[in-house]
């Protein structure tokens, strides 16, 4: 079986974080694992409390990983602090890890910013060279490139500038402000803007949609699908999940990422 990890902050709801990478990563296929980032006290109204992990125990959480089950494609969620980036950065050299997914969360819906100044410089610096892919919304896309994102050819820009600045693929989501379910890629293959457009599901319960997309992008990249084959299989089952108009909780509530086995017997 190939196998995936997620490196990521733990979400008690159970609809983002490593919670949501798991069951994504189950549901896509590979055997999933995990190194937390975080702990935070959370549900679908907002977050009420986080305990960063300290570096040194994320590096034993990361080296009793690769020592033992090699993982075949890894995603990086939340990671907010400078020296927790340092960390991983270092271990993904170490070990010469493959299939590198980052989902570079550093903006909440709410807008609110979840990742301190001096991280996204180290970000910027260690972490996205390594990436094979990054898959930014639109606000994190503008915070990585400094440009202002108002359309889809602003878009395919911002794609195009990550791209040539940090030398790994960028699949810019449109689901911020431009349109719900259209989505660029920027990638070597190509050399050139491939839209992949999505389905708009009206579904108001969007809680962890970033981090199911990015690790099903990473399920895929395991189980040895090409980059773009394996954004549009994911991106379809980002999709399927939605469809499936879960709700619960009082706020914007987590996707049915068991859809596939519901009613089965």
């Amino acid at each position: 079986m190939r196998k995936a990890l997620t490196i990521a902050g733990s979400d008690s709801s159970g609809g983002a974080g490593i919670q949501a990478d798991i069951k994504t990563m189950t549901m896509n296929g590979v055997y999933a694992m995990s190194a937390v980032t975080a702990l935070t006290a959370q549900n679908t109204t907002g977050v009420t409390g986080i305990l960063e992990a300290s570096p040194a125990f994320l590096q034993q959480q990361l080296d009793a990983v690769f020592e033992d089950i090699f993982p075949d494609a890894v995603k990086i969620g939340m990671v907010s602090s400078s020296e927790l980036i340092r960390v991983i950065a270092d271990r993904l050299e170490h070990y010469e890890a493959t299939n590198i997914v980052v989902d570079p969360v550093m903006v909440a819906t709410s807008g609110a910013r979840l990742i301190e100044e001096e991280a996204v410089e180290v970000l910027k610096e260690r972490l996205l060279p390594l990436a094979t892919v990054i898959t930014p919304n639109i606000p994190e896309a503008e915070i990585l490139t400094g440009l202002t994102i108002r359309d889809e050819s602003d878009m395919e820009t911002a794609a195009r500038v990550l791209f040539e600045r940090y030398g790994c693929a960028a699949l810019v989501k449109g689901g911020h402000r431009v349109n719900d379910a259209n989505d660029v890629l920027y990638s070597s293959d190509e050399k050139k803007p491939v839209w992949l457009r999505g389905q708009r599901i009206d579904n108001p319960n969007t809680h962890g949609t970033g981090c199911t997309l990015s690790s099903a992008i990473a399920s895929n990249l395991a189980l040895g699908y090409d980059l773009a084959e394996s954004v549009k299989r994911a991106k379809k089952y980002l999709s399927e999940a939605l469809a499936a108009m879960l709700d619960l909780g009082k706020g914007s509530g987590p996707l049915a990422h068991n859809y596939a086995l519901i009613g089965k017997e």
